[in-house]
């Protein structure tokens, strides 16, 4: 595929902002930035967080959105680009919307009958002792955040107590979702596609920002050991949570498998990363696409979406 739907006008790779994952942003915006210059394609970096930057947008022909969390990838951004009519890479304004609510999209899934694990909303005044008798041992999230940012497991209700204070601090609702013992496993999808599965060894008790982004220690195995007929269970599942939220062009699902060999889906990302430690990228290669035919063909995708 050529960049010719461009019409020669520049791509805006948006990176940084002012999530929690800003760091991670620039670094994956960067990645952006380069494969597309490498590929003669006229690509500025727009950073929302300094200056005007959406007089840095006019006359372009398409925003690559390498904007983490909030702010980037909850929805709000995709509308107001649709405002301005500037083409934009990634999921719409529902999809994206939707799947950073970790609790919204968990109840979506519950009603169409895909696997997930169960969850309970937390709040000030939560039956902390009820909770842990329902789940057992529990992971604590944010409900909008990314990266594992702000999440924590806990055994019991001093450590549930912690795990909420902590995962409070952020915007939106906080969720204690049950303990899966597992193997955990994601899924890249790209456009109607899902990518060879990666399973994981995070360097710590789970897959924790350190072990994504800092840590050499975790392993990654991509083939990820599943028979011919797991890997098209896991695909199914993977494409079907990703297609029921309404997402679109590229993301990425991650999945728990239980002890009963059942895959759970915990969430899905609409702007994964795309730094050196990034699960996108890796599975791409997989299918014998580098970074810069990966970042070719979600603009081609994105050209083609109607919105």
């Amino acid at each position: 595929m050529s960049f010719s739907a461009l019409q020669g006008r520049p791509v805006a790779v948006l990176l940084g902002g002012v999530s929690s994952e800003r760091d991670i942003s620039l670094q994956s915006g960067l990645t952006v930035l380069e494969a597309l210059q490498s590929q003669g394609v006229d690509a500025l970096a727009v950073d929302p967080a300094e200056g005007d930057w959406l007089q840095q947008l006019d006359g372009v022909g398409l925003a690559f959105i390498a904007l983490h969390g909030l702010g980037g990838e909850d929805g709000g951004l995709q509308g107001a680009l649709q405002a301005l009519e500037i083409p934009y890479t990634g999921s719409g304004v529902l999809g994206s919307a939707l799947a950073m609510d970790k609790k919204r999209s968990k109840q979506l899934w519950q009603g169409i009958g895909l696997s997930t694990p169960r969850f309970i909303t937390l709040d000030a005044d939560a039956d902390w002792q009820s909770v842990i008798d329902c789940l057992g041992s529990v992971f604590v999230k944010p409900a909008r955040e990314g990266s594992s940012i702000g999440m924590s497991q806990a055994n019991n209700v001093v450590e549930l107590q912690s795990a909420f204070t902590r995962a409070n601090r952020y915007a939106g609702e906080v969720v204690a979702e049950q303990f899966v013992d597992g193997p955990e496993y994601t899924v890249a999808v790209l456009g109607e596609a899902a990518l060879p599965s990666i399973r994981l060894e995070p360097a710590n008790t789970f897959y924790d920002y350190e072990s994504k982004y800092v840590s050499s220690a975790t392993r990654y195995h991509c083939p990820s050991g599943l028979d011919l007929e797991q890997e098209a269970e896991l695909a199914a599942m993977a494409l079907s949570a990703f297609q029921s939220l309404g997402c679109s062009v590229w993301g990425r699902v991650d999945v728990m498998r239980d002890s009963m060999g059942q895959f759970q889906v915990l969430e899905v990302n609409t702007v994964p990363g795309m730094t050196s430690h990034s699960l996108v990228p890796m599975a791409a290669a997989a299918s014998g696409m580098d970074v810069a035919a990966l970042v070719r063909r979600i603009v081609a995708l994105s050209l083609e979406e109607d919105r």
